[in-house]
């Protein structure tokens, strides 16, 4: 798989842990080490901003989207290569998908959620066809990956969707699929 540009769906909040800023960090300079373009909600805050100014301090792109309602509410990056602005959270996802070759889910909050079963289920009624990793950072996301595992168990995941998520545990896993 080529992966030319990558969104991020993040928290505009740092969280608790560490390890989510740290991985975050380490995940922007290799994704500037490797000429991939990020793509995500343009904000300058919590984990969104520590990913965006990775990839800057690398010398890498990024290409924020972020919808008017928020442009105060999140400070908007100011020091990223593009940001654009949209109408409304819709459109943001919508966007921010449409202009990367995969997604990658790091902690983060509701918004965060929403984004990733928004585009799983994407995947799953054939809208979009992308791969889709979350990284699970200091184990954040062991419920949720083990209720996913129910969900399959249960005889309620598609194939097709069930095999566009891969699960990671550090940022150099991407390097894997690359």
């Amino acid at each position: 798989m080529k992966i030319h540009s990558l969104a991020v769906f993040c928290g505009s909040k740092n969280g608790k842990d560490p390890s989510f800023t740290e991985q975050a960090a380490q995940l922007g300079k290799m994704m500037a080490e490797r000429k991939i373009k990020l793509i995500y909600g343009g904000g300058s805050a919590g984990i969104m901003g520590v990913i965006a100014d990775a990839v800057m301090a690398g010398g890498g792109e990024v290409k924020g989207v972020i919808p008017k309602l928020l442009l105060e509410w999140e400070v908007q990056h100011r020091g990223i290569t593009e940001l654009i602005i949209c109408d409304d959270m819709h459109e943001r996802k919508r966007t921010i998908y449409s202009l990367c070759d995969a997604a990658m889910v790091l902690p983060g909050g509701f918004g965060t959620l929403d984004e990733l079963f928004e585009i799983l289920t994407w995947n799953q009624l054939t809208i979009h066809d992308k791969q889709i990793f979350l990284l699970n950072s200091g184990g954040f996301y062991d419920h949720l990956i083990a209720h996913i595992e129910l969900m399959r168990q249960q005889g309620f995941l598609y194939e097709k969707a069930d095999r566009s998520i891969h699960f990671l545990n550090d940022p150099e896993e991407l390097a894997e699929f690359l």
